[in-house]
């Protein structure tokens, strides 16, 4: 392609609606343009590295077995409430109506769709095991959209679903669908991380995650360099100390004035969090319910709320937590309280604690569990760096991480749901087995690009990028530079090698930095050298460049491309 016949609108300086470095250079690069708020359209640049992510998807998938079709994104409200699912969204769910008044949603995820599907057409084990797969549009109405295309209204994810007989073949399906993500990240040039991943709203009995670390990355992950654990932090065991403290002291009320906050407390007390019992009032699916955990620590919402198998966890509002405690926000504690009462596993182990009194404006201090109303004790806190991992003690790091796919064991959830079931060979009717398998392709896009840039754009790695190779003629209206430039560049074309031409009238200051900033990975440039047959060549990724003879161009080229891969 001539360069002066795209429509690439590149940027020189940061626009401001961009906050993360993918966001900035795809915006700069002439990437995508934003439509409206969490909405963006993909210029034919960014589309080129897009549909090059998808091929790598789609031939990755073919390889496992996956099989590509594509189904609605309008999504009848009748499927996703037989399965459950229609209220499980919440506001997240784009809901419209027809003009006959039937209720339909734009699809977030597409588990019903798929299951139905196979319901209505499978009926024998003899047609099992099946894996079937789209890249398609989803839409959820993200509250906060931020970061470009990494967290937006209107998305394109490649999601996939298995049907087997038995568990063992879901492992198997599960394993290939494993083979394929590695194969995909690892061909998309992506450092990695596997965690362990809580399945949330998708349900199932297993989920592991593809975490791309990054310091702009929205998750958190736990990982253990000693045994290779890793977890994101929603899902990131704590473990129970092994010591408990004896108490020797006797509750006692005190006086607190405008005193909530732990900072205050620890104020207010000479003391360090680590001796404070917070108590923090949720209500779970319109049940009110205490959950207990050390001052110093952060409650984990997601696994309370699957403890409590609860669809909806939020905080209680102040009127209502002056209901339950008697108090204001600030003053909650596990004593006398009425209402169900979960408290992590650190607070079995403390004693002589302080907790709010349930009375405004009071705290207790000298707190011990015999003082207090406790139903159950659980792993209902965040990891931090420096907890002893859960599989071999060693202290925990925590990095930050980008998911780009998941991957979840469903079991029989929707197809129990659903209907969906098969005759096995003794004729007995049995619900398939599914599973769950999802990458953002976006997502992916952008991930690519914050760890592949530098102060100048983007690296792109060669198997996404838009242009393998960037032939520029220095002068463009030297007839040697331009006759040499254009020899190349049909001999790149004719060699099946994506190659860009700068034939643009601009200055070669302009040329290179607009190379640099799209990131192909190898640049020709044809300079006052024409005359003697030699190039200089340069690798994106490479500070420097070198001489090399136009004969000695194809093979160079060649290898370089193809170990870059």
């Amino acid at each position: 392609m001539r360069y002066s016949k795209l429509f690439i609108p590149t940027l020189r300086e940061v626009p401001a609606e961009a906050e993360i470095e993918s966001h900035k250079l795809m915006i700069r690069a002439g990437l995508i343009r934003r439509f409206a708020s969490g909405i963006y359209n993909f210029l034919p640049l960014g589309y080129r590295v897009f549909r090059n992510i998808e091929n790598i998807i789609r031939e990755e998938m073919d390889r496992q077995g996956g099989q590509e079709l594509h189904m609605s994104a309008l999504i009848p409200a009748e499927v996703l409430k037989e399965s459950g699912r229609w209220e499980v969204f919440g506001p997240e769910m784009f809901k419209l109506k027809d003009r006959g008044n039937r209720e339909f949603c734009l699809g977030p995820t597409h588990e019903e769709s798929f299951t139905v599907s196979i319901r209505n057409e499978v009926r024998s084990y003899k047609a099992l095991p099946q894996i079937l797969y789209q890249i398609q549009t989803k839409f959820r109405d993200e509250i906060r959209p931020r970061f470009g295309v990494m967290r937006s209204r209107e998305f394109i994810m490649k999601d996939a679903y298995s049907f087997d007989a038995d568990e063992k073949g879901l492992d198997e399906s599960y394993r290939k669908m494993h083979d394929a993500y590695c194969a995909i990240f690892d061909r998309c040039g992506l450092d990695y991380t596997v965690v362990q991943a809580d399945s949330g709203a998708m349900g199932g009995s297993g989920s592991e995650e593809f975490m791309v670390k990054s310091a702009v990355g929205e998750a958190a992950i736990a990982h253990c360099d000693s045994c290779g654990y890793a977890a994101n932090d929603e899902k990131a065991q704590c473990t129970e100390p092994e010591t408990t403290m004896t108490g020797k002291g006797s509750i006692e009320k005190v006086h607190t004035p405008d005193v909530g906050t732990i900072e205050d407390l620890c104020s207010f007390f000479k003391c360090k969090a680590e001796l404070f019992a917070k108590t923090l009032i949720y209500i779970a699916d319109g049940e009110p319910v205490a959950a207990v955990v050390r001052g110093d620590r952060e409650l984990n919402e997601t696994k309370l709320a699957n403890l409590l198998g609860c669809i909806d966890l939020e905080m209680a509002d102040p009127d209502t937590i002056k209901k339950v405690t008697g108090a204001a926000v600030g003053f909650a504690g596990p004593v006398g309280l009425t209402i169900r009462t979960i408290a992590d596993l650190e607070i079995r182990h403390m004693a002589d604690f302080i907790t709010g009194a349930n009375d405004t404006d009071h705290h207790f201090k000298n707190v011990n569990l015999s003082d207090c109303k406790i139903d159950e004790f659980a792993d209902i806190r965040t990891i931090v760096e420096g907890d002893a991992c859960p599989v071999c003690g060693k202290p925990v790091k925590i990095d930050r991480g980008i998911e780009v796919g998941h991957i979840f064991k469903l079991g029989t959830k929707y197809s129990e749901a659903l209907g969906c079931r098969f005759l096995d060979e003794n004729g007995s009717e049995k619900p398939m087995i599914m599973g769950s398998y999802g990458i953002g392709v976006a997502r992916t896009m952008a991930a690519v690009i914050e760890q592949n840039c530098d102060e100048k754009g983007i690296i792109w790695p060669v198997g996404v990028a838009p242009y393998k190779v960037i032939v520029i003629p220095v002068n463009s209206s030297n007839d040697e530079q331009m006759e040499m430039a254009e020899r190349i560049y049909t001999g790149l074309l004719n060699a099946g090698i994506d190659v860009l031409l700068d034939d643009r009238n601009e200055r070669a200051g302009v040329k290179f930095n607009d190379a640099d900033l799209i990131g192909i990975p190898v640049r020709i440039t044809v300079g006052k050298r024409a005359a003697e047959g030699i190039v200089e060549y340069k690798l994106r990724r490479d500070a420097e460049s070198r001489d090399i003879p136009e004969s000695e161009l194809m093979d160079k080229i060649t290898a370089d491309l193809g170990a870059t891969v």
